[in-house]
């Protein structure tokens, strides 16, 4: 019996060679692409000058003739030539006692605010609580997330006077907002499982929650604190420009009065501490989400 080989046809399977030609139309339309580039540095330069304008002559400082880029050099000059007798001062008008007291701002305003949230975020659970408590206690939590930190600083330095109170009631609030929704969400995404077999042993709520919730929650809830302890440290700093004690309140003092030596050293002592505890504050996160 006679066998065909279809007269040297590719085998079957085979794909044609087409990469040259590919390759080929390619280099032509990328020759032949619209030239913007002109277009583009005309923008650029633009902009540029527009920034070097506002810069050079268009901001000046209140009753000073001082334009916005001199005083950005002299901040700059600040922080490379800090104020030493400021930075290293451990009494009560040093840079390192100011933030202590906003540490302690907002580490108290963060464990106050996490132990606040945890009862409000159970409530606000749908899966523990049904619909009907769970909205209200959403309502609360909303209204509570709605007003911002500067806000709650103001009233507050007016009903407890200025001071590290103001800003200890003021990050405890804060805090309620934020740690509740994420408690919720970690309380939502619980394994009902466990509790399903609690409930078959007849367990009360409060021996589900103690037995089956908290230990499923409870690296969660430390690494929330632990991150909004991260946000507390700024918003503190910001919470001084008001009066609510904390490091901002020199800050803004040495800033307005031109001592941008003094104003340097605040900053590089805040730069520090930021990232010390942005390192601390990381490696902890990792050793819980990892469950070491």
């Amino acid at each position: 019996m006679d066998r065909h080989d279809g007269g040297g046809a590719a085998p079957t399977g085979a794909v044609p060679h087409t990469g040259d030609s590919l390759d080929e139309r390619i280099r032509k339309a990328y020759e032949e692409r619209p030239k913007s580039w002109m277009y583009n540095l005309a923008i650029a330069v633009v902009v540029v000058g527009l920034l070097v304008w506002s810069g050079a002559g268009a901001t000046e400082a209140s009753g000073t003739g001082t334009n916005g880029g001199q005083i950005a050099l002299n901040i700059l000059g600040g922080i490379v030539h800090p104020d030493t007798s400021l930075l290293l001062n451990f009494g009560t008008t040093g840079v390192p006692y100011a933030l202590l007291e906003t540490i302690c701002i907002a580490f108290l305003g963060t464990v106050v605010g996490a132990i606040i949230s945890i009862p409000l975020a159970f409530l606000a659970s749908q899966n523990l609580t049904g619909k009907v408590v769970s909205f209200v206690a959403r309502l609360v939590i909303m209204a509570v997330r709605t007003v911002p930190p500067f806000v709650y600083g103001l009233m507050f330095v007016r009903v407890t006077g200025p001071g590290a109170f103001a800003g200890l009631l003021t990050m405890s609030l804060c805090s309620v907002g934020m740690v509740c929704k994420m408690y919720i969400e970690s309380i939502e995404d619980l394994d009902v499982r466990i509790l399903e077999s609690l409930d078959a042993e007849g367990c009360t709520t409060w021996r589900k929650i103690r037995f089956g919730v908290i230990p499923q929650l409870m690296a969660s809830f430390v690494s929330t604190a632990i991150y909004r302890f991260d946000m507390n440290l700024r918003d503190a700093t910001i919470l001084g420009l008001v009066g609510a004690g904390g490091i901002g309140a020199p800050l803004i003092f040495a800033m307005n009065s031109y001592r941008w030596n003094q104003a340097g050293s605040i900053l590089v002592g805040l730069v520090v501490l930021i990232l010390i505890v942005e390192f601390i504050s990381t490696r902890i996160r990792v050793r819980l989400a990892r469950g070491e």
